[in-house]
């Protein structure tokens, strides 16, 4: 049987439980016998921890620009080092953060613009994009009450800042029902995890979801191209440009794992081509 890379990432505020949940989800793919890459950003490379440290924990004066444009080197980094090469061999890989977070934190709170970080990202990440992503969304006064250790530069930002960074992810859940699925964050560990569970069961052991496949992995001239020259429009763009609609900040609506949408993300992987089935092939 040939394994499929799959690519799931993780987004929420700060106390959203990203990296315990993280580890959950770790267990039960390598209880099915995958092999299960788990990582961050910024800091799932050596230079991306250093830029984490610069990012978070640096100099007070560094501006909005900067701060999305390191963001945007670690994920090109993160990217060509870690993440394609684990895909291209079948391997699971599941992110704490990605271009999510740009979008929402940089291009949103930070009022930078989101179809311009949008596009940077893109640009950044040659046009790869996840399957599949968790919303943990709580409200951030929630959050900010689970925090145990000291707040870096980021978490130290006003409650109005992060009710903006919350508010972009739910646009984009929104705007992309096919690839994003919305958890109330809010309860405890063991049940924000059975409703994630449950999207597993359905999408990767029930035959619905498009799953992309290792063998084919990503092709070179994906690789060599910048994403402004695909013919595939990035997800994350479209994204940007989707119009906002309206919602019960307090209520997020967990999206059904098999929502159809007219648009399917524009991974570099998924952009191979399309086949429905389990987490395997025969």
């Amino acid at each position: 049987m040939t394994a499929r890379g799959v690519f799931i990432t993780f987004e929420g505020g700060d106390g959203s439980g990203k990296s315990t949940q993280i580890q959950s989800v770790r267990d039960w793919f390598e209880s099915r016998g995958r092999e299960v890459i788990v990582t961050r950003e910024p800091g799932g490379t050596e230079l991306g921890t250093e830029i984490r440290r610069l990012v978070q924990n640096g100099p007070e004066d560094v501006d909005a620009r900067t701060e999305a444009l390191l963001y945007a080197a670690d994920r090109a980094y993160h990217v060509a080092t870690v993440i394609a090469p684990a895909l291209e061999r079948g391997a699971v890989v599941l992110g704490d953060r990605y271009i999510d977070s740009s979008l929402a934190y940089q291009g949103a709170a930070r009022s930078l613009g989101v179809d311009e970080i949008a596009s940077l990202s893109a640009w950044a990440t040659r046009g790869l994009y996840p399957s599949l992503t968790f919303l943990l969304d709580l409200p951030p006064e929630v959050g900010a009450r689970r925090r145990t250790d000291a707040p870096d530069r980021m978490e130290r930002e006003s409650m109005d800042f992060h009710e903006r960074v919350r508010h972009e992810y739910l646009r984009l859940a929104d705007a992309e029902p096919d690839r994003f699925v919305v958890i109330d964050a809010v309860g405890t560990v063991d049940e924000v995890f059975s409703e994630i569970r449950g999207v597993l069961v359905e999408r990767f052991e029930g035959g619905v979801v498009t799953i992309d496949e290792a063998s084919d992995s990503v092709p070179a001239s994906a690789q060599d191209t910048p994403a402004s020259s695909s013919s595939e429009v990035p997800a994350a763009s479209e994204a940007s440009a989707a119009p906002e609609t309206d919602r019960d900040s307090e209520k997020p609506r967990q999206k059904n794992a098999d929502k159809g949408s007219a648009r399917k993300p524009a991974t570099m992987v998924g952009a191979l081509g399309e086949s429905q089935g389990a987490l395997w092939d025969e």
